[in-house]
């Protein structure tokens, strides 16, 4: 009988030498995916650039979400926000090295992991077949297998770490803050985790193809927003506060990040010339910033110009 649909495979049951016994037609277990003779084949591949790419994409959104609301609510004077970033980093960092360390291959800094074909590859759930338009046969399995479920687990770690280690530190450092605001940082954590997981769970597979682009446009639009909430206008309102500096240069991290995962750097000497318009986008802001200055605009109309 013909293996029907898309993502549905025979497992090997049985092998003694060149002897192979297969099961019926169904869903391939978990690390393996379907080959084009709808057998299920065990994930033995590494994960390409792009697919480290990707899931450092998934690393970096809980800790810039951590970084942001820690920034938000420690106040102008609080002393313990620095602190509290190292903590967010240091949660993050020893949440993706755990998560590593407990996926196939056990103990080891490496994955070992399925290639993706196509989009449909994240959504295996809508192919399942009806042969006869009565009985589904349910072949849902991770066809990209481990980067949709490896997320979920990171997610996991990082929660249980910061629920571990950030409330006993604000108790300990943040004494600027009340009692009402210096744990709403974590609070904040509790609401944006399980939004992340439902992105992932829904639009994993969109993300994986468009995060490149998200990455720049996002990077774009808050580096704007923030030297137009700082009244930066040239080069000295950049150098006066160091701040604004570790700003600007995490900005070109993210604008680099984003080009490379676009450019996948498959050609390294053509595509290393394009991290030179990293800096561009800020010098466009500070050499345009004066003639959209609102009160030279206002005095302008006022004069009748």
């Amino acid at each position: 009988m013909a293996c029907l649909g898309l993502y549905c495979g025979k497992t090997l049951l049985f092998k003694n030498g060149s002897t192979e016994i297969y099961g019926e037609c169904g869903v391939c277990p978990r690390g393996q995916r379907t080959n084009a003779q709808k057998y299920c084949q065990p994930c033995t591949g590494s994960p390409e650039l792009y697919d480290w790419l990707y899931l450092g994409f998934m690393a970096m959104l809980p800790l810039i979400l951590h970084w942001f609301f820690i920034e938000w609510y420690s106040g102008k004077k609080s002393s313990s926000a620095l602190l509290q970033h190292i903590t967010a980093l240091f949660e993050c960092g020893m949440a993706a090295i755990i998560t590593l360390l407990v996926s196939d291959p056990v103990g080891v800094l490496h994955i070992r992991s399925c290639r993706v074909l196509m989009l449909s590859d994240w959504y295996t759930m809508l192919y399942n077949p009806s042969p006869d338009y009565i009985t589904t046969v349910h072949c849902t399995h991770e066809a990209v297998y481990p980067l949709y479920t490896i997320v979920f687990i990171y997610y996991a770690f990082c929660l249980v770490l910061m629920m571990l280690l950030r409330p006993l530190l604000v108790k300990k450092i943040a004494c600027g803050l009340g009692k009402s605001d210096r744990f709403k940082s974590i609070y904040a954590a509790l609401y944006f985790f399980p939004i992340l997981t439902v992105l992932q769970a829904v639009g994993g597979g969109l993300l994986y193809y468009a995060f490149p682009y998200i990455i720049l446009v996002l990077s774009l639009v808050t580096l704007a927003v923030y030297m137009s909430a700082s009244e930066i206008e040239n080069c000295y309102d950049l150098l006066v506060r160091k701040k604004r500096l570790i700003v600007l240069f995490s900005h070109w991290l993210l604008h680099a990040y984003g080009i490379i995962s676009i450019s996948r750097v498959d050609k390294l000497e053509q595509d290393l010339p394009l991290l030179a318009l990293v800096p561009t986008p800020a010098l466009f802001y500070l050499f345009t910033a004066k003639f959209t200055e609102p009160s030279r605009i206002l005095s302008e109309g006022a004069n009748g110009h």
